[in-house]
């Protein structure tokens, strides 16, 4: 069972930056695919961002590239994603998910376990 636990949410202006933050409580963190979703209010939970286990590939939705990075500390058990020039578009729900394996997975089904989420509200 693997704890995943969200942090660096909150209020932002348009243009702005966040780094959210996703400690994961296992062992064998490193052995973990790790991907961002986000769910806005009356839409689907949507993928963001995924790292690969060793951090090497990358993969990110269309309407985030070049704007977020998505990272990952296996020494600290913790991946971040750093999100610049937000968008008011880019508010929801931030979610930090993992799963076994070393694919980056797009779909949310393909993931094994979830945070609670953190929430990200960007403002004009």
């Amino acid at each position: 069972q693997v704890q995943l636990v969200e942090s660096g949410g909150g209020l932002v202006q348009a243009g702005g930056s966040l780094r959210l933050s996703c400690a994961a409580s296992s062992r064998a963190f490193s052995t973990y695919a790790m991907a961002w979703f986000r769910q806005a209010p009356g839409k689907e939970r949507e993928f963001v961002a995924g790292i690969s286990p060793g951090g090497l590939t990358t993969r990110y939705a269309d309407s985030v590239k070049g704007r977020f990075t998505i990272s990952r500390d296996n020494a600290k058990n913790t991946v971040y994603l750093q999100m610049n020039s937000l968008e008011l578009e880019d508010t929801a729900v931030y979610y930090c998910a993992a799963r076994s394996g070393g694919r980056v997975g797009l779909s949310r089904s393909e993931y094994d376990y979830w945070g609670q989420g953190t929430q990200v509200t960007v403002s004009s």
